[in-house]
């Protein structure tokens, strides 16, 4: 028994190091994560400043019916769900074929160029990445409507104010700034597979194209599958600047632009509503719980080995 307990004690210090590196993460996460949860309670409440969060008159739901009844509930959601999922289309496949595309560079110098150009939109600040749409999407000075078009024949267009135009605009820009982390990731999936499968591929005539459709593809799909169940999770939810930055808050095109939280921005701008604000919040939590495990769940019985939990 004293062996047992002895045995027990040496890990608990071969561990002692591990811990300690945690601990500055877990604070992070009580005090920036979990502490506030306790605000969720502004969500069945009408908010009074001087009452504060507990002292607050309980509304039960009606900040939800607020969110849910209004003309515009279907269009901020079918606008956040669709977006989302092209995005989540568009940003995997071209990914992925990106990342192909690196780990074939054999040269190091030119691999770590292109990755850093790749990843640079990334890196900016959104701020900055509408401005550079601006400047190609200027009604007067743009470089689409003065250099592009001209040449077609076609007369300039006024960008910021037809909508037609924004559900291809948004997921290019999106695409644009996304895809250099998204990139990394599986061409680090990539790089770690053992040349020897490849090598022995080549041995019995397999293509280029057929190593990575039968040895790539495999081999990253678990990474795939977790970046996705990531993606899901957050359905419900948008990049604000991409939706309120980049259209530079253009109230014409509200219609194809207007998503959940741009929406809840400028209820609470117009009308100082923080209870609508949290009830959203905690919408779009629940809804991208539900997915994740809804999700996690298909991908278990398909395959066991990819899903997250």
């Amino acid at each position: 028994m004293g062996l047992i307990n002895a045995r027990k004690l040496n890990n608990f210090r071969r561990y002692i190091p591990l811990c300690i590196m945690c601990l500055p993460g877990i604070v992070y996460l009580l005090v920036n994560n979990y502490i506030p949860m306790a605000g969720l309670v502004i969500a069945f409440k009408e908010f009074n400043y001087r009452k504060g969060i507990f002292g607050s008159d309980w509304i039960g739901f009606k900040n939800f019916e607020f969110l849910f009844r209004t003309s515009d509930a279907f269009v901020i959601t079918r606008n956040t769900i669709l977006y989302n999922i092209a995005f989540i289309v568009i940003n995997t496949i071209g990914s992925i074929i990106t990342a192909v595309m690196l780990s074939e560079i054999t040269n190091k110098i030119m691999l770590r160029i292109y990755q850093t150009v790749i990843l640079l939109p990334y890196l900016i600040s959104i701020v900055i990445a509408s401005y550079l749409v601006y400047a190609f999407l200027s009604t007067d000075v743009g470089f689409i409507n003065r250099s592009i078009l001209p040449l077609l024949g076609k007369a300039p267009i006024t960008w910021y104010q037809v909508p037609k135009y924004w559900p291809y605009i948004l997921p290019i820009v999106n695409f644009w700034k996304g895809i250099g982390f998204t990139s990394v990731i599986y061409l680090s999936s990539i790089v770690g597979i053992d040349r020897s499968y490849f090598e022995a591929a080549e041995l019995d005539g397999a293509s280029k194209l057929q190593g990575i459709w039968h040895i790539t593809m495999p081999l990253i799909t678990p990474v795939v599958t977790m970046m996705l169940l990531l993606a899901v999770g957050r359905m419900f939810y948008s990049d604000f600047g991409l939706f309120f930055q980049v259209p530079m808050n253009s109230g014409a095109i509200y219609s194809t632009t207007n998503v959940i939280d741009t929406y809840v921005y400028r209820g609470l701008i117009e009308l100082n509503n923080i209870g609508m604000a949290a009830a959203a919040g905690l919408y779009q939590s629940v809804v991208g719980f539900i997915l994740v495990v809804s999700s996690n769940l298909i991908v278990r019985r398909i395959n066991p080995e990819n899903a997250l939990f």
